[in-house]
């Protein structure tokens, strides 16, 4: 029982400096004197008898003296301080890294920001135009031979990659772009109204109407993948003949879905 409660006084004056230390930062003379203070309350004089027996007793239940409480303390404060350090070490870092980025920020130049917005509007493609220049009408076929359909009156043309002369698109970025258009006539009973979507001299995609009276009208769209430099445009088939006037019925049309890597 003797040890048990030497052991407890022992660490309930070990805990209470410890305590100190951690929250108000003690001293180490300050230390020593409290622990110092701590032991002589707890160890009384005493009489001879009554040393001897407590000598007894202390060496028998006493395992923690005064030296182990200080060295373990020592060591404690050497812990909480090098993790000060650390933590101090961690704070530098971190805001060193935090001005960094800032400074990287701020740097942004007036020509990087230019050149951002240029990428941007570079992926702005897109157009739309029909046969017959505003105020003309009439038959366009048939020829003996397929031809290239220009597109003549322009509605829209963002980046430039129509050309209304040539009636060709041309691919300015790879991606997946978005083809549609429309053929309109006469009914013949032996001229139908037939066009095609080619990609690079390859057709794609038809469309064809055929009846032997009143008016007939077809179109087709799709989706393609497209390098730097390909080209797509609307051929007449040879014998087949379209028709447009100023409610523009033909029309090819086209813009950049989204851009590939």
């Amino acid at each position: 029982m003797k040890g048990w409660l030497c052991t407890l006084l022992l660490l309930e004056s070990f805990v209470f400096v410890v305590q100190q230390q951690v929250d108000g930062g003690l001293a180490e003379n300050e230390i020593s004197q409290q622990l110092s203070n701590e032991d002589r309350r707890q160890n009384p004089p005493q009489t001879d008898s009554l040393r001897d027996e407590a000598s007894t007793d202390s060496q028998q239940y006493c395992h923690l003296s005064f030296p182990d409480i200080h060295a373990a303390l020592r060591e404690l404060t050497a812990t909480v301080t090098e993790q000060k350090a650390n933590i101090r070490a961690l704070e530098t870092q971190l805001r060193e890294e935090l001005n960094k980025k800032t400074d990287e920020i701020s740097n942004l130049t007036e020509s990087q920001v230019e050149e951002l917005r240029k990428e941007n509007r570079d992926r702005e493609i897109a157009f739309s135009a029909s046969l017959m220049e505003s105020g003309n009408s009439g038959d366009i076929g048939p020829f003996t031979t397929e031809i290239t359909l220009t597109y003549r009156n322009v509605f829209t043309n963002i980046g430039n990659a129509y050309n209304p002369i040539t009636g060709i698109f041309t691919a300015p970025l790879k991606g997946a772009y978005k083809f549609t258009f429309s053929n309109g006539g006469h009914g013949s009973p032996s001229i139908p109204s037939t066009a095609s979507i080619v990609k690079n001299g390859e057709k794609v995609v038809v469309a064809h109407a055929h009846q032997a009276q009143y008016a007939v009208n077809s179109s087709k769209g799709v989706v393609l993948i497209l390098e730097v430099g390909d080209v797509v445009y609307v051929r007449l088939w040879s014998g087949a003949r379209t028709y447009d006037n100023q409610y523009n019925h033909c029309t090819f049309s086209g813009y950049l879905l989204f851009a590939l890597k």
